[in-house]
């Protein structure tokens, strides 16, 4: 072992034996002094990363991860229904950057769920990405068979083909959060929601709590539905001001501070770059404050349980790649 898988080995570890994410962002950042959150699994994920949901396409995706990865990011959120994870499997590997240093996210589609049935998925995205293994791996949306699909991953997880799993969108009720916590043996180390300063999660926050699931939000910007409301937001907009930074900055920055691990979505280089300039500034404790009270639990992307099953269950499949 050289002396760098030495190092990273013995701060994972030591992590591990605090049992304190806050102490695990102190000791280890990336290249691009990004802190690093400690899971319920003992494993260290880079706390801020790219999205690739809407990527114009797959060769774009290619170029924005390539992008995101030169300018200091090391985690990478796709999915299989996104359509780009080969896109990132070749920006991981042009990239040049040893694959342990990079933090890999995807997701089954419902269609996948199914004991017996997901680990054959889980092949087939490995075999996208040209990856050996996947760092997370989440059920993406919370219908249909997911506990059979869990049981898959948790073997998947044994055969060290899954470091992590984690949970997508299992606020949509309060039965299948507790249907997966009850029928899995692999706990959830991560939950990815919609949030942002207009939609703070608290209840949901205060469910995941016990377990010390992470939270990760997805749309941290607010995404294309909000039609920019919270980067015109004129509580965000002074405090920018005052720093020096934009609305967008900010927004990531209160996310960091608060906790959360932030995947914003972007293929403008730079936006790509901008994004991740958060970690030269802090918010105070005033500015945090006034950030908070800007919650109104407001979603931008609304759908129930039902309508989700009607649409991911029905006539909706996953896209062909062109």
């Amino acid at each position: 072992m050289d002396m760098k898988k030495k190092i990273l080995t013995g701060l994972a570890v030591l992590a591990s034996m605090i049992g304190s994410t806050s102490f695990a962002q102190d000791i280890y950042k990336t290249a691009a002094g990004v802190p690093m959150v400690q899971l319920n699994n003992g494993i260290l994920m880079p706390q801020f990363g790219l999205g690739t949901f809407l990527q114009p396409s797959d060769k774009v995706c290619e170029q924005s991860c390539l992008t995101a990865l030169r300018a200091g990011y090391r985690h990478i959120d796709t999915a299989h229904a996104y359509n780009d994870e080969e896109g990132v499997g070749r920006a991981v590997k042009e990239s040049g950057i040893p694959r342990e240093e990079i933090w890999i996210t995807s997701k089954l589609w419902p269609t996948e769920y199914g004991e017996g049935k997901t680990l054959k998925a889980i092949d087939a995205m490995l075999e996208r990405m040209q990856l050996d293994y996947i760092d997370l791996l989440y059920v993406h949306q919370p219908v249909g068979d997911f506990v059979g699909a869990w049981r898959d991953m948790e073997k998947a997880v044994a055969m060290g083909k899954v470091r992590a799993l984690g949970i997508s969108n299992f606020d949509a009720s309060d039965e299948v959060f507790e249907k997966i916590m009850s029928e899995s043996t692999v706990k959830p180390a991560v939950l990815q929601i919609e949030c942002h300063p207009y939609a703070q999660r608290l209840a949901m926050r205060e469910k995941v709590k016990p377990y010390g699931i992470h939270v990760t939000c997805w749309f941290p910007l607010g995404g294309a539905m909000s039609n920019g409301a919270l980067l015109q937001d004129p509580t965000i907009m002074k405090i920018a001001e005052a720093h020096g930074k934009t609305p967008a900055q900010v927004i990531l920055r209160w996310h960091i501070q608060e906790g959360f691990s932030a995947i914003p979505g972007a293929s403008n280089p730079d936006y790509i770059k901008e994004n991740i300039e958060i970690f030269d500034f802090v918010l105070t404790d005033e500015e945090m404050a006034q950030m908070r009270g800007l919650n109104k639990e407001k979603r931008f992307f609304n759908m129930s349980l039902k309508e989700k099953e009607r649409a991911y269950l029905g006539k909706m499949q996953i896209p062909t790649q062109k």
